[in-house]
């Protein structure tokens, strides 16, 4: 018996079963074709790729994030969401007229209000991050609520969990979720030191042997705090020491990245978020009180900014990050400064800013100098000719990393979040941004965003156009695969 013929036969069925599987199971139909070509044209690798990566959890929804058990009392909240959400439009100021349409977006794709009456600090790096990260947790009465991507084993975590640990000495009930593949340094020791001290802790889509492919591709990459429902953060900053400049470490990489505290009625959609995700991953079953949810009379603000928060996962009907970006993008009427440290947008939004870029708006992109992936660095290459055919204006970050996760349109309208605007942020993480519809946060973005640019190299279109053929290649394939990334 030829045992190879067989081996081939059998390999070519499965090769076609699995061909047969994209089509019907990809939405997108670059994704389909990357998935196709990976999996015809490399050997094994290719079908492991498409079952580690590209299984559509969006028609297989992953987990529920539902809070409200009682159908009637859901839609008594949806009713009052829309109400209030309406009165904003229709009384608002002009930075939030202009964007209307985004915040309809989010109100009916994600059931997310247009809150106002909310303080909003921006804080840039690390440094400016912690300290107030610090004092909120030190004032903390009732509760407090932290998720994260990335929770290192160093100082600076090992001083929050301190903290904690006295929080809930207190009487403080703290509740902590932790990302299993990003947060791995603290599973052995710290973890169960906070279980040690009342601390109720769970990892989100526990890693499991098997299933492992899966489950480590689908990341919670959210960055959330939520003190007593009243105070809440949210941005690209992880909990590590590498996010701290520290200027008397000059061998240190200078690491930049945005983030916010917000005060306010907002605070009840992270709020939300948290609630959801908490609820999944414990087991548990918190309910939505006064407790979690204050009245909007008892929270006290200093100004009245308007926000609103877009989050979307594998368990989203809809890539709601990706449509309020694509959405922002065509509003944009003068200027749109983006700043991400992975490009990988894919056609649609490519496509959007080709466009606004062609039709005379202003389009600036920060990226990082030099990616912490070479092959992710050829991948983003891929999509910048287009991009400088257009007109808009490419930058390297030179001084360090850059990590931020940020848009500003017009000095009106700003969006900071843990998404990066790449494939896996769409797709694959589960993510969360702020849309902070006010001109005084734009204009500091803005500024924060035109300071950057002074440790920044613009690409020249002229020697961009003549890098060797061998790159052009490299970047040429990277971009093919793109989509599985």
């Amino acid at each position: 018996m030829n045992w190879i013929l067989i081996a081939e036969i059998v390999y070519i069925i499965i090769v076609l079963l699995v061909c047969v599987r994209v089509v019907y199971d990809t939405q997108n139909t670059t994704k389909t074709l990357a998935y196709l070509l990976a999996v015809i044209l490399l050997p094994i690798v290719g079908i492991i790729i498409y079952f580690t990566v590209g299984i559509n959890y969006r028609k297989r929804k992953m987990y529920s994030k539902k809070i409200f058990n009682n159908p009637e009392l859901e839609m008594t909240m949806r009713e009052r969401i829309l109400k209030t959400s309406q009165i904003i439009f229709k009384t608002r100021k002009e930075s939030v007229k202009n964007f209307e349409k985004l915040a309809t977006l989010i109100l009916n794709k994600g059931s997310s209000p247009i809150f106002q009456g909310n303080d909003v600090t921006l804080l840039l790096n690390g440094e400016h991050k912690f300290p107030r990260v610090f004092e909120a947790l030190k004032n903390a009465k009732n509760h407090i609520h932290i998720e994260y991507y990335i929770f290192e084993d160093d100082d600076i975590s090992c001083r929050i969990i301190d903290l904690l640990i006295e929080k809930a000495k207190e009487g403080v009930a703290v509740r902590f979720i932790y990302d299993d593949f990003g947060s791995r340094p603290i599973r052995k020791k710290q973890v169960p030191r906070m279980q040690a001290a009342g601390i109720r802790v769970f990892p989100f889509y526990k890693i499991k042997l098997i299933g492992f492919a899966n489950r480590i591709n689908y990341r919670n990459h959210r960055k959330i705090i939520v003190v007593d429902g009243v105070v809440g953060f949210v941005g690209g900053i992880n909990v590590s020491d590498k996010y701290v400049n520290n200027s008397k470490d000059k061998n240190k990489l200078y690491w930049r990245d945005t983030h916010l505290q917000i005060e306010g009625p907002i605070v009840k959609s992270l709020q939300y978020i948290f609630m959801g995700d908490w609820n999944y991953c414990s087991g548990e079953a918190l309910k939505p009180t006064k407790v979690f949810f204050p009245d909007d009379s008892t929270i006290p603000s200093k100004t009245d900014k308007v926000v609103q928060i877009a989050y979307s996962g594998p368990d989203s009907d809809s890539p709601l990050i990706q449509q309020s970006l694509l959405q922002a993008i065509s509003l944009a009427k003068e200027e749109i400064l983006i700043t991400t440290p992975y490009f990988i947008p894919g056609d649609t939004i490519l496509e959007s800013l080709v466009i606004a870029a062609a039709s005379g708006t202003k389009v600036n992109l920060l990226v990082p100098g030099i990616s912490d992936s070479k092959f992710v660095n050829y991948a983003a290459r891929s999509y910048y000719g287009r991009l400088i055919n257009a007109g808009a204006n490419i930058y390297r970050y030179q001084k360090g990393f850059v990590h931020a996760k940020t848009m500003v349109v017009d000095k009106q309208l700003s969006i900071v979040g843990t998404a990066n605007m790449d494939i896996r942020s769409f797709d694959l993480n589960f993510e969360v941004n702020a849309i902070v519809y006010d001109k005084e946060i734009a204009e500091e973005l803005h500024t924060a965003f035109y300071n950057d640019l002074k440790d920044a190299i613009v690409i020249d279109a002229k020697k961009w156009k003549e890098r060797s053929n061998l790159t052009q290649i490299l970047e040429k394939l990277a971009g093919l695969f793109s989509p599985l990334m």
